[in-house]
């Protein structure tokens, strides 16, 4: 079976709906073999096709504007993504990793009865896959099979790499060659929702803005292999057709070319007619560490606030060491306890304000996309008084996994701890965060403006 994987570049968002530990757990000799090398995508062998004259790109690099217009065809445009070289690793070594990985699912995984799952025959079935014979890159695949066998939606396997994509995204490192796009695919409707885009990118030359959607890319539709089309050779053109909320679609040619950085906040003042200053910070992820020092930088700017708005709606979760500073800004104390099988620790935080971001009135606005550190932070929130929550309510996604290093460089992060409020007796699993005011409208059919969820959120705060 090969499985086609969406991870890391710009998107990450199977990472993003996934909580993680900081501290990796490895084995005592860890001696990686892999070798990661990632090559411009310019130096790939394509054959670009003339583009129609009638199309001119929203912005054209000074480095690519003797480059004549030409778009690269979607079946040789999946050969032309960063070129990564991976070591061979023997059948000897494929064995070893598969057999640590199924005792790591043993000792560690936060379900006794493995989520109602014969772990000892999925292990066996892929053991023997395995010994029939896979190369490296199918090897990599049947693992990650095998950790999606389990089906708790969080645990998943990373190749080598796909390891030091994630280090990258984790850094804020972004780099790669492409239109700057931060979003949701939604392959059901062959959609994509934009979240974000990169600042100084052919998305923001091109007015292409949260909450657009973008319904093809040079004529196709999304699907499992849409982020390659978004990438591509530096220079080369690419034509989305890009709907706006109560906008007609329109066609949008852009120029591809390296991208690199964070993902933005959207920090901003919410106009009211009562005179009052109300903050809104959204907040795309807890997965990148510059975020905190974003949110800190905003609500410096702003000054002192007579209500504060932080938007999760689209917060897939993260690292501890990202949504923790975080988490200082607006609570202290002991928050709950994050539980093993065998054991638990506590999540206890001390406070670093920020004009006054541990006393002003707060509103968390949540949905079914705010997933595990989002949904831990929101509900710890709202279990301590700390803030109303306004939205629809979350799915119930707060497992917490922790990392294991393989001899190849390759990676499992399993499902380890499930988290319990210190304020009360609540299951977020089964309940999810169940909002204070419903007040909920799809992402993709608003703009900041006309949001529902705001308006709901100014009016909870007393404010008009």
């Amino acid at each position: 079976m090969k499985i086609k994987r969406i991870v890391f570049g710009f998107l990450v968002f199977s990472l993003l709906a996934c909580n993680f530990v900081t501290q990796m757990a490895a084995p005592a000799t860890v001696t990686p073999t892999a070798t990661v090398t990632a090559t411009d995508t310019a130096t790939a062998t394509v054959s670009p096709t003339a583009m129609p004259t009638a199309f001119v790109p929203a912005f054209v690099p000074p480095d690519c504007a003797t480059t004549p217009l030409a778009t690269v065809p979607a079946d040789q445009l999946m050969q032309v993504t960063p070129d990564i070289e991976i070591r061979e690793i023997s059948q000897a070594q494929q064995l070893r990793i598969l057999d640590e990985l199924e005792e790591i699912v043993r000792d560690i995984y936060i379900y006794p009865d493995f989520n109602g799952n014969d772990w000892g025959a999925i292990a066996a079935m892929y053991r023997a896959r395995v010994k029939a014979g896979l190369d490296t890159r199918s090897f990599y695949d049947q693992m990650f099979a095998m950790i999606l066998e389990l089906g708790d939606e969080h645990s998943f396997f990373l190749s080598p790499m796909d390891v030091a994509e994630m280090e990258a995204e984790l850094s804020g490192d972004v780099q790669f060659v492409g239109v700057g796009v931060y979003g949701q695919p939604d392959f059901r409707t062959g959609q994509l929702t934009v979240v974000a885009t990169f600042p100084g990118s052919a998305a923001e030359y091109g007015g292409i803005r949260s909450h657009d959607s973008i319904l093809l890319i040079d004529g196709h539709p999304i699907d499992p292999y849409f982020s390659d089309r978004l990438r591509g050779p530096r220079c080369s053109t690419v034509i989305l057709r890009v709907q706006s909320p109560g906008e007609a679609p329109r066609d949008v040619m852009l120029t591809r070319y390296p991208v690199e950085g964070n993902v933005p906040i959207d920090a901003r003042l919410v106009a009211t007619t009562d005179g009052s200053k109300i903050g809104y910070i959204f907040i795309p992820s807890f997965f990148d560490h510059a975020i905190p020092e974003q949110i800190e930088n905003a609500l410096d700017e702003f000054g002192p606030l007579d209500g504060l708005i932080l938007d999760l709606r689209m917060n897939g979760g993260g690292v501890n060491s990202v949504t923790y500073p975080i988490l200082e800004f607006f609570i202290e104390g002991e928050l709950g306890e994050f539980v093993s099988r065998a054991d638990s620790r506590t999540l206890e935080i001390d406070a670093n304000e920020i004009q006054n971001s541990q006393t002003v009135p707060l509103i968390v606005m949540v949905s079914e996309d705010t997933v595990s550190f989002g949904e831990i932070f929101a509900g710890v929130m709202q279990d301590s008084g700390r803030a109303k929550i306004v939205g629809e309510t979350s799915l119930g996604n707060v497992e917490v996994l922790h990392g294991f290093n393989f001899e190849d460089g390759s990676q499992v992060w399993i499902a380890a701890e499930t988290f319990h409020s210190a304020f009360s007796y609540s299951n977020w699993e089964e309940t999810g965060i169940v909002p204070d005011v419903q007040a909920f409208a799809e992402w993709n059919t608003f703009y900041f403006d006309t949001d529902p969820s705001i308006a709901a959120s100014v009016k909870l705060l007393g404010h008009q």
